[in-house]
């Protein structure tokens, strides 16, 4: 079993470091990360067409020692595409990315890089599983990102990443498939299970409330400003992935493919009959 390792919060991160450490036992374990921070990357594969990406490999890692480690100059789904690509030895069976300090769940999973790099993962022929920590709601506005992930269990969220991967590879599936499994910021013994979650339609807290203002216009013209909030904590419904974390539960999601879906007869009909008297051959 080939597994590549990687995150969205860069080579350095202890997160990424203590999940790469639960996947020895499982195979043939290869970390290609971001140089550098990139949350909310999803699936991007940056400035692939104004730069070339550049890999390093890293030596100076005490906690991978023994492992192939490299980082790329860019976000996590292009780490998993040149791995995918041979760049680092034959295809990888598995892709695990995280360990993710705060939960993605909600419509978060739309621009998360550590789902995007499992995403990425399936769509070139490999299963993934993409490992996030809640915060619980400890962190305040005003701290330092040091303070806010000074005590964030990372020991908790490898271990269940291990559960899962060993399931994974105990019963393989036909089709490449893709796990999002949020874990609360507790000691193992303090977990109060799990269950299988519905993607909630929030996240744990209203961050994109931010405020939109104009500043004085440069040469170019009008300049616009968003200044994001630390937010609210959200209203999420029970039984959702954001519900279990906040409750001190694992939460764990299949994500399916981005493919075809039954339109709305309504609209459907809207939109083929001005199609159909457009450019409909006569």
């Amino acid at each position: 079993m080939r597994i590549l390792v990687t995150n969205d919060d860069g080579i350095d991160s202890l997160g990424l470091h203590a999940l790469a450490d639960a996947m020895r036992p499982f195979g043939e374990i290869t970390v290609v990360a971001p140089a550098s921070e990139y949350s909310g990357a999803g699936a991007s594969l940056g400035t692939l067409n104004f730069q070339e990406p550049i890999a390093r490999p890293h030596h100076d890692i005490t906690a991978l020692e023994g492992l192939d480690v490299w980082s790329i100059t860019g976000p996590p789904a292009l780490c998993v595409m040149y791995a995918q690509l041979g760049s680092f030895g034959e295809p990888f069976d598995l892709v695990v990315s995280g360990i993710n300090p705060g939960q993605n769940v909600g419509w978060s999973v739309y621009h998360s890089g550590t789902i995007g790099a499992a995403l990425t993962g399936r769509n070139r022929g490999a299963s993934g599983l993409a490992m996030s920590i809640g915060f619980n709601g400890n962190e305040v506005e005003g701290q330092t990102w040091g303070q806010i992930v000074e005590g964030m269990k990372w020991h908790t969220g490898a271990a269940i990443a291990a559960q899962i991967v060993e399931g994974m590879i105990a019963s393989p599936t036909e089709t490449p498939t893709v796990i999002n499994c949020n874990v609360p910021n507790r000691e193992l013994a303090e977990l109060q299970g799990w269950q299988l979650a519905e993607v909630g339609k929030e996240p744990p807290r209203k961050l994109t409330q931010g405020t939109l203002t104009e500043s004085d216009p440069d040469d170019e013209g009008r300049v616009f400003k968003l200044s994001m909030d630390w937010g609210k904590a959200s209203d999420v419904v029970e039984g959702t992935d954001a519900w279990l974390v906040r409750n001190d539960m694992v939460s764990v999601s299949w994500l399916g493919n981005l493919s075809h879906t039954t339109p709305p007869e309504d609209q459907h009909s809207a939109v083929s009959g001005r199609l159909d008297t457009h450019i409909n051959p006569t």
